[in-house]
C-alpha cells in the first residue's frame, strides 16, 4: 500500500512540475519592476517638476506666439510644477500599491511636446494637445477631447 501512495505522489509532482509556468503579461510588469518603476517616477516628479515651467512656455510658443508663451505658459507651468510635485509625493507614498498611473507622460522629460494629463484625463483647454503616441493614431491631434 506504501508503494502505491509513493508512486502516485512521484507521478503527480512530476505531472505538476512539467507542466507550462505561467507567464507575466508584458503590459503588466511584476511587482517589483511596478514598484522600482513607481518609485522613480515619484522621486523624478519631486525633483524635476520645475522643468513644467519652460516646457509649458515652449509648446504655447511654438503653437502660438512668443507674448501667450511667456504669460499663459509661465502660468500654466508653475499650476503644472505644482501638479506635478503633489503627484510625485504621491506616487512614493503609493509604491507599494500596484495601481494605474497617475501622470502621463510619467516623466517631465518624456514627450516633451504633449501637454501634462492627470489620472488619464483629458481636461479642456484651448493650447492643451495630447500626442500621437497616447491614442496610436499620428496624424492628428487631439485638442482637449
Amino acid at each position: 500500500m506504501n508503494k502505491n501512495k509513493f508512486l502516485t505522489t512521484c507521478l503527480l509532482s512530476g505531472a505538476l512540475l512539467a507542466s507550462q509556468t505561467a507567464h507575466a503579461d508584458e503590459n503588466h510588469p511584476g511587482y517589483l519592476a511596478g514598484f522600482t518603476s513607481r518609485v522613480s517616477q515619484g522621486f523624478a516628479n519631486t525633483t524635476f517638476s520645475f522643468i513644467e515651467i519652460p516646457k509649458n512656455v515652449v509648446n504655447i510658443t511654438h503653437d502660438q506666439n512668443i507674448l501667450l508663451g511667456s504669460s499663459w505658459g509661465v502660468l500654466r507651468g508653475v499650476a503644472h510644477t505644482v501638479s506635478r510635485t503633489l503627484i510625485g509625493v504621491a506616487e512614493l507614498i503609493a509604491s507599494p500599491i500596484p495601481t494605474d498611473e497617475f501622470i502621463s507622460p510619467p516623466y517631465v522629460w518624456d514627450r516633451f511636446s504633449e501637454d501634462t494629463r492627470y489620472f488619464g484625463l483629458h481636461f479642456p483647454g484651448y493650447w492643451t494637445h495630447y500626442g500621437p503616441l497616447d491614442h496610436g493614431y499620428s496624424d492628428t491631434l487631439d485638442h482637449g477631447k
